[in-house]
C-alpha cells in the first residue's frame, strides 16, 4: 500500500512540475531588471541546447527565452528542432537555406511562427479594446511592430498602471530589461498564451 501511495505522490509531483505558471514567468522576467542593463543585437555563436549571450545584455527575445527556461521551456532547442523539420513554414527574411541554432530563436518573426504552430495564438484586440485589462493575462506574450519595421516582443506583467486600466510590460527595447507601461506604445502584431500543461 505504501508503495502505491509513493507512486501516486511521485506522479502528482511530476504533474505539478510540468504545469506552466504565468506567475513564475513574470517573476523570472522581473528578476532580469537591473541585471540585464544593455541591448546588443549582434550575431553571436551560442552553446546548444542551453546557449545564451551574456546576462548583462541581449535583445527583447532574450527576456522571453530566459524567462521560459525557468520552466524547462527551452526555445532555442524547440524552435531549432521545429525549423529543422518544417523549415519551409518559417519566414524567409534573412536569405537562410537552413536553420541556425545560434540566432533563429532570438528573432521575433520566428518566435511568432513557432507560437502559432503550437496553438498559442490568441485573437488580437480591436483598436477600441487595445488596452482592455480583460484582453490580457499576466504571462501572456505580446509582439509589436516598432518604427522602422522592427519587430518586438514582451511579457505581460502582473502589475497594472497607476489607474489600473492596463497591465505593464516586461521587455528590453534598448535600455535593458524594464517593467513599464508599453502595451499601447506600438501597433500590436501578436498575442500568445502558453498553455498550462506546457513543458519540454
Amino acid at each position: 500500500m505504501w508503495r502505491a501511495i509513493t507512486i501516486i505522490l511521485i506522479a502528482l509531483s511530476a504533474l505539478a512540475h510540468a504545469q506552466f505558471s504565468a506567475s513564475v514567468l513574470v517573476s523570472a522576467a522581473r528578476s532580469q531588471i537591473g541585471i540585464t542593463t544593455g541591448y546588443d543585437p549582434r550575431y553571436q555563436r551560442l552553446d546548444y541546447p542551453n546557449g545564451d549571450v551574456l546576462i548583462s545584455s541581449g535583445v527583447c527575445t532574450d527576456v522571453v527565452i530566459r524567462g521560459l527556461r525557468h520552466q524547462n521551456i527551452n526555445l532555442q532547442q524547440l524552435v531549432h528542432e521545429d525549423m529543422r523539420a518544417h523549415f519551409a513554414e518559417y519566414p524567409k527574411l534573412w536569405q537562410l537555406k537552413r536553420p541556425d541554432k545560434n540566432i533563429d530563436h532570438r528573432r521575433v518573426p520566428n518566435l511568432q511562427r513557432y507560437f502559432i504552430r503550437q496553438g498559442w495564438a490568441l485573437k488580437l484586440p480591436s483598436n477600441k479594446q487595445a488596452h482592455a485589462v480583460d484582453m490580457f493575462m499576466p504571462g501572456d506574450l505580446v509582439t509589436w511592430m516598432l518604427p522602422g519595421n522592427l519587430p518586438h516582443i514582451g511579457i505581460i506583467s502582473d502589475k497594472k498602471t497607476f489607474f489600473g486600466n492596463r497591465y505593464l510590460v516586461l521587455h528590453n527595447v534598448g535600455q535593458g530589461t524594464q517593467e513599464e507601461d508599453a502595451l499601447d506604445s506600438w501597433p500590436q502584431t501578436g498575442h500568445f498564451r502558453v498553455p498550462p500543461n506546457k513543458s519540454q
